[in-house]
């Protein structure tokens, strides 16, 4: 049986510290930094120590409780007032995934309900984070047991970037039914795209799979489309940041393509998330801000540069899939299928 029970954890807060998994590090080292205040959550998002859409917003709830838990001021109106401006700095940490936004509003709407004492409030927060992390991990669950009816015995699934159990409380939101599959002893050949330009299909999906036992095989990103046209590959399963109100998913870059070359050879399309990265807000994915990161990510591999000094780079973290290259959204509520607007706000209300 694989041992999907071992699963590793992102995030973990014990006793007035959170402790990140280093995912730079992986699969080389397994590197645990510990954060002791605000300041070293909001580095830890921004540098991608700790990445996926519930995972930053788990790790920026619990940021906010080790602040308050470290800061001393003279009155409870310092206090909040430290904390309001820590929620805005993390907030803006990362921009495009909404479940970063979503936790730390959530958080502030529960100390603006607490009271005068400084014990109240600490546990208030504390509170909320647990209570934000233990709802993720019911939801994960819940995408497993919906995104299960969608495999077949010895499927092809391909999947991009990571949205396993290194993105979020755990198993993942796209990883989640294929971790129900092997604890069904359903067989599925996974295939992962490597993710440039950072890597996380091949330094972070296939490490976690292959360490929870399943059947993965890494590919090259533009590899997909001869798996496709070789008939290797029967679904597509990924997971998103956030999902506008007319059904666009905006994920990691790459997603796009592979969409593109889904409907290309008739292949199932289907999109993963917590029904928290639903942005009904926002009417389309143009609407969006996409992220631009550091060029060196593109013109280096582990500090080794691999293209001319000086040449100008784009780095997108993210790009937008049409709703209408989406067969599916699976939620903790169900599978919301097209016309995904309407029934995606149905399934969502019910």
């Amino acid at each position: 049986m694989p041992a999907t029970d071992a699963l590793p954890r992102a995030v973990r807060y014990q006793d007035g510290t959170l402790y990140v998994l280093d995912q730079r590090r992986l699969p080389a080292a397994v590197i645990i930094e510990a954060c002791k205040g605000a300041a070293d959550v909001e580095h830890a998002i921004r540098e991608l120590q700790v990445r996926g859409a519930p995972a930053i917003g788990i790790a920026a709830a619990w940021g906010l409780v080790v602040e308050a838990e470290h800061t001393e001021v003279a009155d409870m109106a310092g206090l909040l007032a430290h904390i309001s401006g820590w929620a805005a700095r993390l907030r803006s940490a990362r921009p495009t995934a909404v479940n970063l936004a979503w936790a730390v509003d959530r958080m502030m709407a529960r100390l603006n309900t607490c009271g005068s004492e400084r014990g109240e409030l600490l546990a208030a927060l504390r509170e909320e984070a647990q209570s934000i992390e233990d709802e993720d991990r019911a939801i994960c669950q819940a995408i497993g047991r919906h995104g299960l009816e969608l495999l077949t015995p010895d499927c092809g699934v391909l999947t991009h970037c990571n949205a396993g159990s290194l993105a979020v409380s755990e198993r993942g939101t796209a990883l989640a039914p294929l971790y129900a599959a092997a604890e069904q002893g359903l067989p599925v050949r996974i295939f992962a795209d490597e993710t440039r330009p950072v890597l996380q299909g091949a330094r972070l999906t296939a490490w976690e799979l292959g360490q929870a036992g399943l059947d993965v095989t890494l590919i090259c990103d533009n590899m997909a489309a001869s798996l496709m046209a070789a008939g290797n590959i029967d679904l597509v399963l990924v997971g998103t940041d956030r999902v506008t109100a007319n059904g666009d998913v905006v994920n990691k870059i790459g997603t796009l393509g592979v969409a593109i070359l889904a409907h290309h050879y008739g292949i199932p399309f289907y999109v993963a998330c917590p029904s928290s990265t639903f942005d009904a807000a926002t009417a389309t994915g143009a609407e969006v801000e996409i992220e631009e990161r550091d060029g060196r990510e593109v013109t280096h591999i582990a500090d080794i540069p691999i293209a001319p000094e000086g040449v100008k780079v784009r780095n997108p973290a993210f790009d937008v899939t049409p709703a209408a290259l989406v067969t599916g959204i699976i939620t903790e509520r169900g599978i919301a299928r097209a016309p995904l607007a309407s029934n995606l706000r149905r399934l969502l209300a019910a």
